[in-house]
């Protein structure tokens, strides 16, 4: 993002407070970013962008493949997506509206009460799932879904009611 919109790493660590050195190992992948250091640098990046009239939002960020599962599937059926697609966390539907979330860590808790491992396999996402993703509108500037990240694992993006995207972790730092 920063190479797309023409702003040096010293330009970025002025602004964001955050040196050019660390923004160049993070970067090339040399260092992992604190929470703290990746929303500066998503500030500051916002903050640039809109000086030049395109200010980033959640429709910049999110991933437009949604994949997700219905409230009726079982855990097993998640549990698959999940390790097919490598996610650790999958938005549950009830038709086209979001009604919970599934993560590995729930799944993994439900094992851990119960016997069976049929049981686990069986049981229908509706009587296990998580609370829902917050949902954000396509137009929510990226400073707000970094406030959000700090409390929830992903964010839901909508556009006119209908979800057109997810924003996760991995999604922010590709900002970076």
């Amino acid at each position: 993002m920063r190479v797309s919109m023409d702003v040096t790493q010293s330009a970025l660590a002025e602004r964001s407070g955050i040196s050019q050195g660390t923004i160049a190992k993070i970067e090339r992948g040399k260092i992992s970013a604190s929470y703290d250091t990746v929303v500066a640098l998503f500030e500051a990046l916002d903050s640039m962008k809109q000086e030049i009239g395109r200010g980033l939002t959640a429709a910049d960020v999110c991933s437009k493949d949604v994949v997700s599962v219905q409230s009726n599937d079982t855990i097993q059926a998640a549990s698959n997506l999940m390790r097919e697609k490598g996610y650790s966390q999958l938005p549950v539907f009830l038709g086209d509206t979001p009604v919970g979330s599934i993560s590995e860590r729930g799944i993994f808790e439900m094992m851990s009460r119960e016997k069976s491992v049929e049981k686990v396999n069986t049981t229908v996402l509706s009587e296990v799932m998580g609370e829902s993703f917050p949902v954000v509108s396509d137009n929510t500037p990226i400073g707000t879904v970094a406030g959000l990240m700090n409390s929830y694992n992903a964010i839901l993006v909508s556009k006119r009611g209908v979800i057109i995207g997810m924003i996760t972790s991995a999604d922010m730092l590709k900002l970076i």
